[in-house]
């Protein structure tokens, strides 16, 4: 799959950083100009619905998993791969304090003429309902206005937020 971008956090060191490597899958779940996209309330962002991927999964199960775990999507088709997006960053779980992630991007669809636009009820994580995260199907250019604000004039913002704005823009360029 294509290398979309390649990103260090300047505040680690690789050559002194014990490395976790996670392999993760992104759902790019388009209607129009309306994107299927989650928000993080505890981090004021929006981004593509996925997450990590089990040892022994491949990255479609994966990716469609995800996708109804965390919006409730209902009859899930992973279509065309996007590209793939590698960063290290801070971390601070499994012994480690860097992650190696690479996420994979898909193109999916959902039926939405089930449900409301195709969504069913999420079945969150914990972590997740503590952090206040939704699905929604919001218009791409809101999305990605609300992040570049966020960015501006909030410190304490998420991680996973400069990957999540670069991909949104990307899909504007190369999907709308």
């Amino acid at each position: 799959m294509r290398l979309l971008k390649s990103t260090q956090n300047p505040a680690i060191n690789l050559l002194t950083a014990r490395v976790f490597y996670r392999r993760a899958a992104r759902a790019i779940v388009l209607s129009g100009e309306d994107i299927l996209l989650l928000y993080t309330q505890k981090y004021r962002d929006y981004s593509l619905p996925g997450g990590g991927i089990d040892d022994g999964e491949n990255l479609e199960n994966g990716l469609i998993r995800e996708l109804k775990e965390e919006t409730g999507a209902i009859k899930v088709q992973v279509g065309a791969p996007f590209g793939r997006y590698e960063e290290f960053r801070p971390w601070y779980r499994q012994g480690a304090n860097v992650v190696h992630m690479e996420s994979y991007c898909y193109q999916c669809e959902i039926d939405t003429d089930l449900g409301i636009r195709g969504l069913g009820e999420p079945s969150f994580e914990d972590h997740e309902i503590k952090n206040g995260m939704r699905p929604e199907w919001i218009n791409i250019y809101r999305a990605i206005a609300h992040n570049e604000d966020i960015q501006r004039h909030f410190p304490n913002k998420g991680q996973s937020i400069e990957r999540e704005t670069f991909l949104l823009k990307l899909i504007v360029e190369e999907l709308l």
